[in-house]
């Protein structure tokens, strides 16, 4: 298949391969690892896009064969992964011809890129290839953000904490089988594990914790230093909700606040896939600039002085508060943005929900250079202790490797899991042939 090469994203994947270099474990034989998703990874464009890549070249340090799997054309944007040593497949929805290729692959582990992927192609991985592992990579968990969404609709307010019934929805009902389902869920946010451990009841032998892997050489602790930058950013993919309500936050309430204290200050908005209304709102005499995809993330982060991420709602870690963290630039973030990603340590800068505290907050930062010295540093902290390479990289090698050499016992204990495969390998193996054979007759 034709893939476009990108150079920006060769650039980070440069810097995923040094932080995952961890010693590679040695199986009497070659581990195969299929990697199914809906799109070809763009880390330059997204988090997801970065994690997959991460993971990828995680299993490649190992010496470890591995096939990314795709049901999407490439986009320009799409990284050339086989001079990764990744093989490269397309693949179909509802085709019989899966069957073939994953049979012909026989992969000994299979990783699905969220829960959806799992939905379409996990009972035909089951029934060709009944010994492979099968791992759900859920990015974030979509009942979290999705119920946040929901409540953001009623409220227009920071949707952190929910309710049970918030939560109980017909995606939750979804993600969760699919996790069940499957042998083992990877989470990126202790956070969200707690929530599948203790509201869900997900046994804690189904799930693994694994935040973004960085190694120290990525840390950018010679960056510029407070006198040398100015203004202000937010980057995010603008096909992410959060991403574009926050713009709208910033653009109605927030940046006028800001902007009243500091005349001088301008926000520099980047994002991939900008649309027609974002860059509608550049507006260069209020310095309010939607500058469209960032060619170089590290460059204009270390060039501005604080990242504002004012997220209203979402899950997961925010790509966009570590890249922050790594090029030694201090943020201002909701509790939604904050979620996850410092554990008991101090914050990378000031936590903020409302419209006037967020803009103080961001005027603070920006002109006390004690606070953003000691923000930044905080940054660089989070990253060593909850974002190590070494540490996460070979926590999640050494799980997969455990459950693949006793899967059968593991299996065992998850009567819930066999049970909920029973069922949904009936139900979405007739709907699926039924639409085959539609497609067919069409």
């Amino acid at each position: 298949m034709a893939m476009q090469f990108n150079a920006n994203a060769l650039g980070l994947l440069t810097a995923v391969a040094a932080a995952v270099d961890i010693p590679p474990m040695l199986p009497e034989r070659e581990m195969h690892v299929l990697i199914i998703s809906a799109l070809w990874p763009e880390p330059a464009s997204s988090g997801a896009g970065l994690r997959m890549m991460e993971l990828s070249r995680l299993f490649v340090q190992q010496g470890w064969r591995v096939t990314y799997a795709a049901t999407a054309a490439a986009s320009e944007y799409s990284l050339d992964i086989k001079q990764f040593g990744i093989a490269a497949v397309e693949i179909r929805v509802n085709d019989s011809s899966f069957d073939t290729i994953v049979s012909e692959l026989s992969p000994d582990i299979v990783l699905f890129d969220r829960f959806s992927m799992e939905e379409q192609f996990g009972w035909r991985v089951e029934r060709c290839c009944p010994e492979a592992v099968r791992i759900v990579e859920t990015i974030d968990l979509h009942l979290l953000r999705n119920a946040r969404h929901s409540r953001f609709k009623q409220s227009h307010g920071v949707a952190c904490e929910l309710s049970r019934e918030e939560l109980f929805s017909e995606t939750a009902m979804r993600e969760i089988a699919s996790l069940l389902r499957s042998d083992l869920s990877i989470l990126v946010s202790g956070y969200e594990m707690d929530l599948l451990e203790k509201v869900f009841g997900i046994d804690a032998s189904l799930l693994h914790c694994c935040p973004f892997m960085f190694d120290a050489s990525q840390i950018a602790e010679d960056a510029p230093a407070f006198t040398d930058r100015s203004h202000f950013i937010t980057i995010g993919n603008f096909r992410h909700a959060p991403n574009w309500d926050a713009v709208l936050w910033l653009k109605s309430e927030i940046w006028p606040r800001i902007r009243k204290a500091l005349p001088d200050a301008e926000l520099h908005i980047y994002g991939a896939y900008t649309p027609p209304k974002a860059t509608a709102l550049d507006d260069p005499k209020s310095g309010f600039r939607v500058l469209g995809r960032a060619e170089d993330v590290h460059k204009v982060m270390q060039s501005a002085r604080v990242c504002l991420a004012p997220l209203r709602f979402g899950a997961g870690i925010k790509t966009k508060l570590a890249d922050a963290m790594l090029n030694g630039t201090p943020n201002v973030t909701t509790s939604v943005g904050a979620e996850g990603m410092h554990g008991e340590l101090p914050w990378s800068g000031i936590v903020a929900d409302s419209a006037d505290a967020f803009a103080d907050a961001a005027v603070k930062l920006y002109r006390d250079g004690a606070a953003w010295q000691s923000a930044r540093q905080h940054g660089f902290d989070i990253l060593k202790r909850l974002f190590d390479a070494e540490t996460n990289g070979a926590a999640l090698i050494s799980r997969i490797t455990g459950i693949r050499e006793d899967l059968q016992a593991h299996r065992l204990k998850n009567f819930t899991g066999a049970m909920l495969r029973h069922h949904h390998q009936r139900s979405t193996e007739f709907m699926s042939r039924w639409i085959e054979a539609k497609n067919v007759r069409s």
